[in-house]
């Protein structure tokens, strides 16, 4: 008895593309898409290190390049830029996780992208650029799931006043305006004996 054929095929299916997608998404490229930015420090690194080994010898190549980590991690103001931005890129890793984890894909299987994500003075912002199925209402729904999986107080979500497929979300790590030491008021009344505040 043959097979009963198949209405759907590939013919008439508008959805071609998306199982190349998420084959896509799943293969090496796409983990090497996904890990640009590691990559590029670790293969710029190597080419650093072996450049300076021909200059030199291995001995001191090494030396040097411990001496420049050693001097960016002391130095404040290169040790917060070399936090911020690593705060940036496990942002990037942790909003990828949520979006999958909170079925915030489309039925494909496809992630909305993250365009660009850049520290801020209370923490990150981030563009990420919604697939068809996805808004951003979708993501303002999860907004605690976002702030728990980047390890931030809160997150929030912001439409593109021109774009609906473009979504700004801030992810809140620190709060600039909260103090940092509280003064006690000399004005306030005090229990005598203990010298604490009365209710």
């Amino acid at each position: 008895m043959p097979a009963k054929s198949n209405p759907r095929t590939h013919r008439n299916n508008p959805y071609v593309l998306d199982g190349w997608a998420v084959k896509l998404h799943r293969s090496a490229a796409g983990t090497l898409f996904r890990l640009r930015t590691e990559l590029a420090i670790l293969l710029s690194g190597t080419a650093g290190v072996l450049a300076m080994a021909r200059a030199l010898t291995l001995t001191w190549a090494l030396i040097t390049l411990a001496g420049i980590i050693g001097l960016v991690t002391l130095l404040p103001p290169t040790r917060r830029f070399m936090t911020r931005r690593a705060w940036c890129v496990i942002s990037r890793h942790r909003l990828q996780r949520v979006f999958f984890e909170t079925r915030m894909h489309t039925r494909s299987g496809r992630l909305s992208l993250i365009l660009w994500i850049r520290p801020t003075q209370v923490g990150e912002r981030a563009w990420v650029w919604c697939r068809a199925g996805i808004c951003a209402d979708d993501m303002e729904a999860h907004t605690g799931e976002i702030a728990a999986a980047c390890y931030a107080r809160e997150a929030r979500v912001a439409k593109s006043p021109r774009w609906a497929q473009l979504v700004k979300v801030d992810i809140v790590r620190r709060d600039t305006l909260a103090p940092r030491t509280v003064i006690a008021s000399g004005l306030a009344p005090r229990w005598p004996a203990t010298g604490r505040d009365i209710p």
